[in-house]
């Protein structure tokens, strides 16, 4: 194999590849990329038995092959090559990079004990980049962190015609993104349990200014695709039932209140600063203030009012300041309307453009009180 190539590039696909590679590889022949070149372009593909990447950049190619390498020692090499063309040149047992001045001889890894990587499924339908990464970012807040419950440390995607909702749960506290896509059937109806860190790698790795395209065979429902900008990647899914949420939320909210999300983040902030690990923080809802407080009698104590608008009975409710502050974050309009029954009862929390608008159903935040001694 001799290829001439584009340092940045190269750097840029090969540093997108080699995120999916394990610090520790069940299998060390997982520590590998497989690079391809034929037909005017360099293939990039890294695999660790559940998630597969796939890139590819256009290569003055001199000689096809192909070759596996160590693929982070690959990565730390092209990230500092020091001049705009690089030299690839491959022969039975190693692969030398000239850069410039620089040259790096690595050693070849056995290509044919490389795992075939999974084929991509039919497509399933498309959706702006933006869209995605927000929606990402909102349904992640409550994806759980306990690896010995596989099931909670993943995202439900249910496909249904044009609209797709992301929903995670830690027990806690439940998130739920909506968004409109193009489905490639209009009647499409089907369900994915996806890891939520991918999702999230995902979502940050994508090229804004172009579409995202999920790929999925509901025929055979056991790996999603993602494809943007040329760059592609599969995921096995979860195998497990994910809780039965919907039944969480509410029919009807008699205490409703609206206040301004910056204010309320920040008076969280600083009334936390008391508050110990794990203890909750108070909220008193009264007329149409809001009372926010922490701190314990005879230690830091902390309070501060802020103005609401507010429909329905004075309540108190505690809350993790932690996961208040998270979601809230999460909302994107400048309003938050939080929505209530009981002082045990979980909370939703919706954003709203205006004070005296309609809130907004895209985004719905849950959130369990926490008891608290008065």
């Amino acid at each position: 194999m001799k290829v001439e190539v584009n340092s940045g590039a190269l750097a840029d696909a090969v540093a997108w590849t080699t995120r999916v590679i394990d610090a520790r590889p069940s299998n060390p022949i997982l520590a590998g990329i497989r690079l391809e070149a034929a037909d005017g372009a360099l293939r990039l593909s890294a695999f660790n038995y559940e998630i597969s990447a796939r890139d590819h950049i256009e290569a003055g190619v001199d000689e096809s092959g192909s070759i596996l390498v160590l693929g982070k020692l690959l990565a730390d090499i092209t990230k500092s090559l020091p001049s705009e063309k690089t030299y690839l040149s491959a022969n039975s047992t190693t692969l030398t990079i000239t850069s410039g001045k620089s040259t790096f001889t690595m050693q070849l890894m056995p290509n044919a004990e490389y795992p075939d990587l999974p084929s991509m499924p039919g497509m399933l339908g498309q959706v702006d980049a933006p869209t995605f990464i927000q929606a990402v970012s909102q349904a992640c807040v409550a994806v759980s962190r306990e690896e010995n419950r596989p099931v909670l440390t993943g995202v439900r995607m249910q496909f249904d015609g044009d609209k797709v909702v992301l929903t995670s749960t830690d027990r806690f506290r439940l998130a739920r993104a909506t968004f409109s896509w193009s489905p490639q059937d209009p009647t499409v109806h089907t369900t994915t349990l996806v890891r939520g860190s991918l999702l999230r790698d995902v979502s940050r790795s994508l090229n804004e200014r172009q579409n995202l395209t999920l790929d999925f065979d509901t025929e055979n429902p056991s790996l999603l695709g993602f494809d943007n900008a040329g760059r592609s990647s599969t995921s096995q899914l979860i195998d497990g039932e994910f809780p039965a949420v919907d039944r969480l939320f509410a029919d009807d909210y008699p205490i409703q209140a609206v206040i301004d999300k910056q204010s309320l983040i920040g008076a969280i902030k600083r009334v936390a600063l008391v508050a110990e690990r794990d203890a909750p923080i108070r909220m008193v809802f009264s007329g149409q203030e809001l009372t926010l407080s922490a701190g314990a009698v005879d230690e830091a104590q902390a309070k501060e009012i802020i103005d609401v608008d507010m429909d329905g009975d004075d309540i108190t409710v505690a809350f993790n300041p932690s996961y208040l502050i998270e979601g809230l974050s999460a909302i994107s309009e400048p309003y938050v309307r939080m929505k209530l029954t009981t002082a045990v009862k979980p909370v939703e929390f919706n954003g709203q453009q205006e004070a005296d608008s309609d809130e907004s159903m895209d985004y719905r935040y849950l959130l369990v009180p926490m008891r608290f001694n008065n």
